[in-house]
């Protein structure tokens, strides 16, 4: 698809931030009500543009009564739950109590149905309203949706959390949750020019949501600013207890064969960051990793066929003519992959953590910085772009999360990602909010 010059939406930023719409709806100094009024007319405004919602029937009607639920229970601002009144985008591949999932495919709805998932419910009891299902590409692979990247409709969102990503860029929800088999959480934020976090491996619960591939499936999520998503990960990661400490970061750079999958722009904007980061005082050094980057890409892809084959195994049988041809052939090729090469590579992802955190240790340096994808957003809606550079933080479990960068000449948005340790999250948000701004500067 070719650019037109009439597309372009040109710099965009979120009307609020998860952090502010916490402390104004929980206070009534921004009434629930009236907030939902103003945001339906927003809602008309960029959604036939974006597409990032699944279409719903009367969605802010049911939007509306679920409010007026919400304010009868809690009068009082200072009984409020934490999210009191905060709409929540959901991945259509989360299962929600009276909202069917549809997995962006064309199978029956009745297929998928089931408990709520333990996340969305988590959300409620602290008093999100879900706004509604965000577009996933195909059972959250390659297959795309109809969603656009807010910021220039002639580019992908990225993928699989496409809707989640744009829905947050657009305005439309200040959190919403992804799932990231390879790269479906980081890539589309920084494609869209958000936050993107996605924890350590299991840290949310995978409970109630359509899988992928269960070894390598992370729930997440995205937020405006990532203040609101350490504010949001609090909450729903499990056993969450606040970081300690006031230092600033050492940033390792894994230098060798993964970094030089990066474009010579994304590259050369990665650099500018890395040198912005230094000149603000902040540690970052070079560090050579991963020399048998290939291998781990094969181990990856090989888990990943063969897990989407099992889970795939019955529907695909009977439904085989209704997949999109990139997921038919992601599930025939599972289908022949030899077991003990799954076996293999399943145990690989234990091995790889370790060798990361070695090398985190050696080099005395407390996270990874890496850029969030190869380089902007791809024109055109055919692909949601390449995962690359988020599938080894993917494959090793380790919490990541992307952080905008500034934009391009053409007004796209690019981020880079940094990556923390085994499930100390806590940390990696603390240090995050630290450079933040020097991160989002230029």
């Amino acid at each position: 698809m070719d650019d037109h010059s009439g597309s372009r939406e040109g710099a965009l930023a979120p009307p609020f931030t998860l952090y502010e719409l916490i402390h104004e709806l929980r206070s009534g100094e921004r009434p629930l009500l009236e907030f939902l009024e103003e945001l339906e007319i927003r809602f008309a405004e960029w959604e036939p543009r974006v597409q990032a919602f699944v279409p719903e029937e009367e969605g802010f009607q049911r939007l509306q009564r679920d409010a007026r639920l919400l304010l009868d229970r809690y009068p009082e601002p200072v009984t409020r739950p934490p999210l009191f009144g905060v709409p929540v985008g959901v991945k259509d591949i989360f299962h929600v109590a009276g909202i069917p999932t549809h997995a962006g495919s064309r199978l029956p709805a009745e297929m998928f149905q089931g408990p709520e998932a333990a996340v969305v419910t988590a959300l409620k009891k602290a008093g999100a309203l879900v706004l509604g299902k965000t577009v996933t590409t195909e059972f959250a692979y390659f297959a795309p949706g109809p969603t656009r990247n807010p910021h220039h409709l002639d580019h992908t969102p990225g993928g699989s959390s496409s809707g989640s990503a744009a829905a947050v860029a657009a305005g439309l929800c200040p959190l919403a949750l992804g799932t990231q088999t390879i790269g479906s959480i980081v890539r589309p934020a920084a494609f869209c020019g958000v936050v993107g976090f996605k924890p350590s491996y299991d840290r949310i619960s995978r409970e109630g949501v359509i899988p992928l591939s269960p070894s390598l499936d992370h729930v997440g999520f995205f937020t405006p600013e990532v203040t609101g998503a350490h504010r949001a990960a609090a909450l729903i990661c499990a056993e969450w207890q606040p970081a300690q400490g006031e230092s600033a970061p050492a940033l390792g750079v894994p230098h060798g064969p993964y970094l030089e999958r990066a474009s010579e722009e994304g590259l050369a904007h990665f650099h500018d960051v890395c040198d912005r980061l230094a000149q603000a005082g902040v540690v970052v050094k070079p560090v050579p990793a991963m020399p048998d980057f290939s291998e781990i890409v094969a181990r990856h892809n090989c888990l990943m066929s063969a897990e989407a084959a099992s889970v795939h195994e019955v529907w695909f049988a009977r439904f085989d003519h209704l997949y999109h041809a990139k997921t038919a052939a992601l599930l025939t090729k599972g289908e022949m992959a030899p077991a003990a090469a799954v076996q293999a590579a399943r145990e690989g992802r234990a091995r790889l953590r370790q060798e990361l955190m070695n090398l985190m240790d050696e080099h005395q340096i407390d996270l990874w910085i890496a850029p969030s994808a190869p380089g902007p957003a791809p024109s055109g809606l055919e692909s949601t772009g390449d995962p690359i550079m988020n599938l080894p933080w993917t494959q090793s479990g380790l919490p990541a999360v992307n952080v905008p960068a500034g934009t391009n000449e053409a007004g796209l948005p690019l981020g880079v990602q940094l990556v923390g340790r085994w499930y100390e999250d806590e940390a990696l948000l603390q240090w995050t909010e630290r450079i933040e701004s020097a991160i989002r500067e230029g």
